[in-house]
């Protein structure tokens, strides 16, 4: 009966992705983004619109107008769904801080949601940043 218990516990659970599902993963990510859309706490955000992202390697840049805002190491887990990112920030205005998101890739577009308006929020389970959610969502386009 035990052994049934944790086998079904095994199945329920996400299997983490493997080193070459994330690696063909972040091939597909890297490059410049800039934000087309963006929304905080439920209302529309102009202040992120036109900011740049850029994903090399495990390395992240924001920036506005060539000026760096936040940098610093990003990982990825694509086997959840929506698939996990994070934001470690070494550099920049949230030194120290983790923002912890979802994203989704479709085509020529990638949307991130993640708690950067308030990183004491846990992570967004989806694609969406409702009013009290400290959730920031932003469409980019290449």
């Amino acid at each position: 009966m035990r052994h049934a218990l944790v086998l079904g516990a095994l199945l329920c659970c996400t299997v983490p992705a493997s080193a070459a599902e994330v690696a063909a993963e972040r091939t597909k990510l890297e490059g410049t983004w800039t934000a087309v859309s963006a929304q905080r706490d439920g209302k529309d955000a102009a202040e992120p619109v036109g900011h740049r992202l850029e994903l090399a390697g495990e390395r992240f840049r924001i920036s506005a107008q060539g000026t760096t805002l936040y940098a610093g190491t990003y990982a990825i887990d694509p086997a959840p769904q929506p698939p996990h990112i994070d934001f470690r920030h070494d550099t920049g205005q949230a030194v120290g801080q983790t923002w912890q998101g979802v994203y989704w890739l479709e085509g020529r577009t990638l949307s991130i949601c993640d708690n950067a308006a308030d990183p004491a929020k846990p992570r967004p389970k989806e694609l969406a940043a409702a009013a009290g959610s400290g959730h920031v969502l932003i469409v980019f386009r290449p």
